[in-house]
C-alpha cells in the first residue's frame, strides 16, 4: 500500500472523510476542507473551537502553538478566549525543557489576553523532538460569522504583511549556521529569526481590525503549505476561482534571501503571520487604511473570480495555474537534509 508523504493529507482523502461526517441541528460551522474553525450554537451564545499541534518546530514551539491556534480563531473576527495545551516530550528530556515550553504557553496566553485552562503533559516514547497540541475556546453572541467560504465573485483578495513568515524564521533558528555558509550574513539571519516576533506571526490585531472597519466577506490564515496552499482552500471552501497577481505579493527581503539560499518557493513555505480576506472593491481602500493606522502593512493581490476560471496567476505570457504544494518546503527541506544525514552516517 502506497504510504503518505510527509505533510497534511490529500484533499481527496480527507474529502472522502468528511464527506462521512454527519452533524447535528446545534452546529453552525462542522468540518470541511478550507475551513479551520468549529462553531457549536450553546443556547443564545456560539461556542467557537480550534485545534491544531506544532510539528515542525522545536525553539519556541509553546509560543507557535498558542499563537497559531488564536489565529484560527481570529479568522472569524472573534477573540480567542480559553487555551488547553498537550505537551509531549521526548524521552531524556529534562525539567528544564518542561519548564521552557509550559511557561512559553502560559506567557503567550497572558500577553494575547487568554486564560489556560488544562491540558496534559507527558514524556512519550518514540518522539525525536517535542510535540505540543493546542485546543483554543472562544464564546461569541449567535450571529453571522465570517468564514472562509465567504468569498464572493468580484471579491479584491488583500493579504497582510509578507509571505513565508513563520517559515523564514523558523528556518533561521532551526539552520542558522547552514544559512551563513551559504553566504548570508549574520545580521540578515537574526533578522530573518526576529520575523518571529516583528512583524510576528499572530494576525488577532488585523483580523479584528477588518471585521469592525469592512464588509469582510472571507478570512483565512494560510499556514502549512504556504499562501499557495492557503489561497487553494479559500477557492475550495467558496466555490469560487482566483486570478492572484503574483507581482503584488509582498514578500520579505529576508524571506527572499532564505528561500534563495535553500532552493526553497517561498509561496509554498509555512505562512502563519499573513491573513488572506476577500471584500467588494469599494471596501478594500478603507480596509488597506484602516491597517495601516494600525501599523499592518497589506496588499491587494488579486480577485475572486468565477470557479470555472480556476485558480490562476497572471503572467507575462497571460494565465498559469497557480503552483500546488502537496507538502510544505519546510517540511521537504527538512526531510531531505535528514535523508543526507542519514546517508552520511551509513557510508561513515
Amino acid at each position: 500500500m502506497k504510504t503518505l508523504p510527509v505533510g497534511k493529507l490529500p484533499g481527496t482523502l480527507l474529502g472522502e472523510f468528511l464527506s462521512k461526517v454527519r452533524k447535528d441541528d446545534s452546529v453552525v460551522r462542522g468540518p470541511a476542507i478550507g475551513e479551520d474553525v468549529a462553531v457549536v450554537r450553546m443556547g443564545k451564545k456560539l461556542l467557537v473551537a480550534k485545534t491544531d499541534p506544532v510539528t515542525l518546530a522545536t525553539d519556541h514551539i509553546g509560543w507557535y502553538t498558542v499563537n497559531v491556534n488564536a489565529n484560527d480563531i481570529a479568522t472569524l473576527g472573534v477573540r480567542p478566549r480559553w487555551f488547553l495545551a498537550s505537551v509531549l516530550l521526548p524521552e531524556k528530556s529534562t525539567e528544564k525543557d518542561a519548564r521552557n515550553i509550559l511557561d512559553q504557553i502560559l506567557t503567550t496566553c497572558e500577553s494575547l489576553g487568554i486564560t489556560l485552562v488544562g491540558g496534559h503533559t507527558e514524556i512519550t516514547y518514540g518522539l525525536t523532538r517535542p510535540i505540543v497540541f493546542g485546543c483554543m475556546l472562544a464564546e461569541e453572541d449567535d450571529r453571522p460569522i465570517i468564514t472562509t467560504s465567504g468569498a464572493r465573485v468580484g471579491d479584491d483578495i488583500v493579504l497582510t504583511k509578507g509571505i513565508a513568515i513563520e517559515g523564514t524564521a523558523l528556518l533561521a533558528r532551526e539552520v542558522g549556521p547552514l544559512l551563513v555558509e551559504r553566504k548570508l550574513s549574520q545580521v540578515l539571519v537574526k533578522r530573518a529569526a526576529d520575523l518571529l516576533f516583528t512583524p510576528g506571526i499572530s494576525v488577532l490585531k488585523e483580523a479584528l481590525i477588518a471585521r469592525a472597519s469592512a464588509d469582510v466577506h472571507s478570512m483565512h490564515d494560510p499556514t502549512e503549505g504556504g499562501l499557495a496552499t492557503g489561497l487553494l482552500e479559500v477557492s475550495i471552501a467558496a466555490k469560487v476561482g482566483l486570478l492572484i497577481e503574483p507581482d503584488k505579493i509582498p514578500v520579505l527581503p529576508e524571506t527572499k534571501a532564505v528561500c534563495d539560499a535553500l532552493g526553497l518557493d517561498p509561496m509554498g513555505l509555512l505562512a502563519s503571520g499573513s491573513l488572506i480576506l476577500t471584500l467588494p472593491p469599494s471596501d478594500a481602500p478603507k480596509l488597506l487604511s484602516a491597517l495601516k493606522e494600525a501599523g499592518v502593512d497589506a496588499a491587494v493581490i488579486g480577485k475572486v473570480v468565477a470557479a470555472k476560471e480556476g485558480v490562476k496567476v497572471r503572467t507575462a505570457e497571460g494565465k498559469a495555474k497557480l503552483p500546488q504544494f502537496p507538502r510544505d518546503e519546510l517540511a521537504r527541506f527538512l526531510e531531505s537534509r535528514e535523508a543526507a544525514k542519514t546517508k552520511k552516517r551509513k557510508k561513515a
